[in-house]
């Protein structure tokens, strides 16, 4: 089906694998923008999709969460955006950003919401002892982590598990449930 009517941008701050993902999907995006120089950006570029750095340059009490947020914004507004796909996107936005775009930013996390939320969704869940964990897609909200969830996937937590054998089964169930979540989350907005 073609989604001529929704343009994505995609936040990716890391390797691009999710972005990968998405861009294998055919999914429509307009434009990725990054907090840092990464190889999403790269990833993008080699794909013809505009690749935006806003870089972050503040890490302490000084940083100025709203004004970031703005120049976020401008960015995707540039290239007409309506819908928002976040993919390991490690900056938190102010609230000007949820409210540009209401119910149309779409979050993945490594853990079944509503438990894990945060930075270290898969340490936490190993720290817990669970038998399992996996991915959500969720709406993004202001508050962190807390939106409306649109899917998840299960991934087993083995006895041998280290944090990054477990993120990266988690990373493979992310990248098929993505795109997935985000063409089925676009054919509700038509």
């Amino acid at each position: 089906m073609v989604h001529s009517g929704t343009q994505i941008g995609v936040l990716a701050s890391g390797s691009g694998t999710i972005l990968e993902a998405i861009l294998a999907a055919d999914i429509p995006v307009v434009v990725t923008v990054s907090d840092r120089p990464c190889r999403a950006l790269e990833v993008a570029a080699d794909a013809g999709v505009p690749a935006v750095l806003v870089e972050r340059t503040s890490f302490g009490p000084s940083f100025d969460r709203l004004a970031y947020t703005h120049e976020v914004v401008d960015a995707l507004e540039r290239h007409e955006v309506d819908m928002v796909a976040m993919a390991g996107f490690m900056t938190i936005l102010d609230k000007p950003f949820v409210d540009r775009w209401p119910g149309r930013v779409l979050n993945t996390h490594p853990s079944l919401l509503p438990a894990f939320p945060g930075a270290h969704g898969v340490r936490a869940a190993l720290e817990a002892g669970v038998k399992v964990t996996g991915c959500t897609v969720h709406v993004a909200t202001a508050e962190l982590d807390a939106g409306p969830i649109v899917a998840q996937a299960a991934v087993e937590v083995r006895p041998d598990d280290t944090e990054q054998s477990l993120h990266e089964r988690v990373k493979v169930a992310e990248r098929a449930l993505y795109p997935a979540a985000i063409r089925s989350f676009m054919d509700g907005l038509q």
